[in-house]
């Protein structure tokens, strides 16, 4: 194949295949499902693991899910071919729009042309369905179209439990933001405890500081109607002020946390789709306590910001398998005690903390993990607060220390990651809490 630069280049968009001559004509232009009979001689095929090389062959009978978040992909048919062959490829990351795929046809016909013209996909969500019709036309796409990303929906409701006192009372929260009265507690009250989403609309309550300077890692189990339930015996490291989220689409994980003075921790504990916790798993990245972590990504995580014995910015990525990343070069103002939640269906924000003074900033972080710098604080500042996700696109911080007093105020977040003004608060005034979204 003549490469990028050659004399002639293939142009193929969703629906659509275009052909340019040198003179930048348009030779052909086909639907995509002009050639469907085809469809009824290619046979199923054999799916793949993910491929994430730069490079790859093809093999007839395959289908390759390409992953080209790092790096564009070229890939050889293969030498020779039998009619009614067939090779799948689909954009498994969304990002051929970014990074496309080439296709090198390796000496046979591609849609009637020769080896010599670029054959290039660069839209995202796209995959391509090719099967060889003989040596006149080669081989020839049956398909080449989008799929239209499916809408992510997070959990509507919220809950705020526990906190400052050993308390166990928990508040519920609305799917428009609304915060409710208090709950009768349920379970040992706790101080310092974290809280995620499993099983894709339920939560668990977990770790903390209970009566007497007493560390635990019992959980308490919360329903998809938001109900909490009695303890179950603590597996794993003892401690308090851990933090925790969910990863993979319908699994939890707490981690860091403090055994008292300077035992700082990075430990971490896996929550299966059932809302078991598993033993503990060798720390990674800085040992640290009040810290924060939200998802991003859809089913990726981020722990990031506390305190190691001085506060930190440094972020920790969780892959959807539950891995945890090394540290990451932290962004924004070190502090510890901030909040965190996801918004927009696939970002997150860590916001608030006490840098040495309480303050009210605010960091984004994209879809792809990335952390974004200070924005400007807005509502009352403070620490040792909480946040969870409502209303499947949205977010609330809510309670904490504003430097002199237990506050229970709450400051909503949109859709868009925007934080807005103080909502006069609703229960119990308290800090050092946990909170995750259920339903």
């Amino acid at each position: 194949m003549s490469g990028i630069i050659g004399s002639r280049l293939n142009v193929r968009g969703s629906g659509l295949v275009s052909k340019l001559g040198t003179d930048g004509q348009v030779l052909t232009s086909a639907g995509a499902g002009k050639q469907l009979a085809f469809e009824d001689v290619a046979g199923g095929v054999s799916w793949q693991s993910v491929e994430t090389g730069s490079t790859m062959t093809a093999v007839a009978g395959n289908g390759y899910p390409i992953d080209t978040t790092s790096n564009a992909c070229t890939i050889t048919l293969p030498a020779s071919a039998s009619n009614g062959d067939q090779i799948v490829f689909t954009d498994y990351a969304r990002n051929w729009g970014t990074n496309g795929i080439v296709i090198d046809s390796n000496g046979l016909n591609y849609q009637g042309d020769d080896d010599s013209y670029i054959v290039e996909y660069t839209t995202d969500g796209q995959s391509v369905n090719i099967v060889y019709s003989g040596s006149t036309n080669g081989w020839i796409p049956i398909e080449d179209d989008t799929v239209t990303d499916a809408p992510y929906i997070g959990n509507p409701y919220g809950i705020f439990g526990f906190g400052s006192g050993y308390v166990s009372m928990t508040n519920l929260v609305s799917n428009a933001g609304v915060v409710a009265t208090d709950t009768t507690g349920v379970g040992t009250g706790k101080y310092a405890p974290a809280a995620c989403e499993y099983g894709g609309d339920k939560g668990i309550f977990g770790y903390g500081e209970y009566t007497g300077d007493n560390l635990t890692a019992e959980t308490n189990l919360v329903s998809n109607t938001g109900v909490v339930a009695t303890d179950v015996t603590g597996v794993g490291t003892a401690r308090f002020a851990p933090a925790a989220c969910e990863y993979g689409g319908d699994k939890g994980i707490f981690g860091f946390g403090s055994t008292g003075g300077s035992g700082y921790q990075s430990v971490t504990n896996l929550v299966s789709n059932v809302g078991v916790v598993g033993t503990d798993v060798t720390g990674v990245g800085t040992a640290r306590k009040y810290l924060g972590a939200c998802e991003y990504g859809d089913d990726k995580a981020i722990f990031a910001f506390g305190d190691g014995g001085s506060v930190t910015a440094v972020s920790n990525l969780v892959s959807n398998s539950g891995v945890v990343a090394t540290d990451v070069t932290g962004v924004g103002s070190a502090r510890s005690g901030p909040g965190a939640c996801g918004y927009g269906e696939d970002k997150g924000i860590f916001g608030y903390g006490d840098t040495g003074s309480v303050t009210a900033v605010t960091n984004l972080v994209s879809n792809v993990g990335v952390v974004a710098t200070d924005v400007t604080g807005v509502g009352t500042a403070r620490s040792a607060m909480t946040a969870c996700e409502y209303g499947g696109d949205k977010g609330i911080f809510g309670y904490g220390y504003d430097g002199s007093s237990v506050a229970s105020m709450t400051n909503l977040v949109s859709n868009a990651g925007v934080v807005a003004t103080d909502v006069t608060g609703v229960g119990t005034a308290r800090y050092a809490l946990a909170s995750c979204s259920y339903g």
